[in-house]
């Protein structure tokens, strides 16, 4: 971790640094009003573990003038510690939730344009997470009482890299001409809210046009 700048940053981010780092890269670098993870010749890497739409106008200048890759992790195994108010740990165990690459649709939402742009890279890293949670009834009373407190990199599995929108296209199944964000969430084992995120972006990208309606629900085709 020698270099690597952790001053309040969670577990997660500072790991995730540390892994993709390689000799002679350099850590936080000030650029253009902005500070960059790591910088690795002229590309800027940014590594994100939520929350896209707060970096929408970050992205949106450095890519302008830069080479940008935007790192996105996804849990594909997950498990889960709780501590109690004295964070002594009073279980483990492993979720039943297995992340994939289609969740980035939550987050993709918010830049679906900046696939387009040839100064643009995003990598999803699916990985092994723990994460652990406290407990504090006052803060947090609809998961009952239990908050996360960090999030810990346990193993990367596999790497994902969007470039086109033709890969973002592959991030979903391949559904017949026709088809509704039912059909997609039913395929895709994915909430209607996912699909119609995806949807969106795969729109935005010219990836999708919507050819009619059924009911309410939007009808789509694949373009060409």
């Amino acid at each position: 971790m020698s270099g690597v700048g952790t001053l309040n940053e969670k577990s997660l981010h500072a790991q995730l640094k540390a892994w993709y780092a390689r000799p002679g890269d350099r850590f936080e670098v000030p650029l253009d009003g902005y500070v960059i993870d790591l910088v690795r010749d002229d590309l800027l890497i940014e590594i994100q573990t939520r929350n896209f739409s707060a970096m929408r106008t970050k992205l949106d200048r450095l890519t302008a003038d830069h080479p940008v890759r935007l790192v996105y992790p996804i849990a594909a195994v997950k498990w889960l510690t709780k501590l109690d108010d004295r964070g002594r740990p009073v279980g483990r165990r492993k979720s039943p939730k297995k992340g994939r690459s289609i969740d980035v649709f939550s987050e993709l939402v918010s830049i679906p344009s900046l696939i387009e742009r040839a100064n643009f890279v995003l990598e999803l890293l699916l990985i092994e997470e723990h994460e652990v949670r406290i407990y504090d009834p006052r803060r947090n009373r609809r998961r009952g009482g239990w908050s996360t407190h960090e999030r810990r990199l346990e193993s990367v599995l596999e790497s994902v890299v969007v470039r086109t929108p033709a890969d973002v296209r592959r991030l979903t199944p391949a559904l017949e001409d026709g088809w509704t964000t039912a059909d997609l969430a039913n395929e895709a084992r994915v909430t209607r809210r996912l699909a119609q995120q995806a949807a969106y972006c795969l729109g935005k990208l010219d990836v999708v046009t919507q050819t009619g309606k059924i009911g309410n629900a939007a009808v789509y085709a694949w373009t060409a």
